[in-house]
């Protein structure tokens, strides 16, 4: 289990998480279920608000942290994956959850995604995937379709929309799982399941945007989706591939794939223990090794 989850765990109900600031979401917004999803993802894997740290970037769904009682950073755009990767190795006691938009966490912060997969770093990443930019009025995203007609693109786009699941998958993140909004018990099962992994763990949740994303409609996404069947072994990594390519134009939703290995903090421990000979290591002894 990630962090806090394992070490603090808490008997609390859903609606305790939520903090007393007001929801600014717009009426309609798939962010609400996802919300919803997390607050009970948060209960039934008892997680002590006072060992959680919520971090954003910036965008619709990075005003997460205000409604969640937990610590809280809101950064920089694109940036609260490479904030987190500092908090969970210098606290690798809590339990670090980042919450962010297609744009925010595979546009600006794009650069941060593979490292953070690859590295294995210890936290959750819950993505509110709208394929479009909400806050900033319309503009297209990386998961936009061409058809997507926004702001910057009034005619339709000229590129192909991305694939979270196989970037995830291609760079080695340990937990990749997929909701849709309007499955909140759905998105609060995956959640749960993310905080509780020991690892790099990504969940990508569809969501909808009345406001300003007129073509992938509560109605698109639930005929868009379809669930995992329930004899996939998400430790088969070609399998979860085939599912994330979206066979038949359809896109899978549940846990696809999830494996154990050591985590960026451990191995950082571990290499500090073997190098300096304990937690009171010579810094030169280090130095002196990248040395003829």
């Amino acid at each position: 289990m990630s962090g806090a989850a394992a070490l603090h765990q808490v008997q609390m109900e859903p609606k305790e998480y939520k903090s007393e600031v007001s929801v600014v979401w717009c009426p309609g917004c798939g962010h609400h279920g996802i919300l919803n999803g997390l607050y009970r993802a948060l209960a039934e894997a008892g997680i002590d608000p006072t060992k959680l740290v919520n971090i954003s970037g910036i965008g619709c769904s990075s005003r997460t942290p205000y409604f969640i009682k937990s610590y809280k950073m809101h950064t920089l755009h694109g940036r609260a994956g490479a904030v987190a990767t500092g908090v969970q190795m210098a606290r690798p006691d809590l339990a670090v959850v980042v919450t962010g938009g297609d744009g925010d966490g595979f546009a600006i912060g794009g650069g941060h995604m593979p490292h953070m997969a690859r590295k294995n770093v210890n936290m959750t990443y819950v993505l509110f995937d709208n394929g479009i930019y909400g806050l900033t009025k319309g503009q297209y995203s990386p998961t936009s379709r061409p058809e997507m007609k926004g702001y910057t693109t009034p005619y339709g786009g000229p590129e192909d929309p991305m694939n979270p699941l196989m970037y995830m998958l291609t760079y080695g993140a340990t937990y990749v799982a997929q909701a849709f909004a309007g499955k909140p018990k759905l998105c609060a099962e995956l959640i749960k399941g993310a905080l509780e992994h020991k690892g790099f763990a990504y969940v990508n949740i569809f969501s909808q945007c009345p406001s300003f994303n007129y073509l992938d409609t509560v109605e698109f996404y639930r005929d868009l989706v379809f669930e995992i069947p329930a004899d996939h072994d998400p430790t088969d990594m070609t399998k979860a591939i085939a599912l994330a390519r979206r066979p038949n134009g359809k896109a899978p939703i549940g846990l696809l794939y999830t494996e154990n290995k050591p985590t960026l903090d451990e191995r950082v421990a571990e290499f500090v223990t073997r190098v300096g000979g304990g937690p009171d290591y010579d810094i030169n002894k280090i130095i002196n090794l990248s040395r003829p």
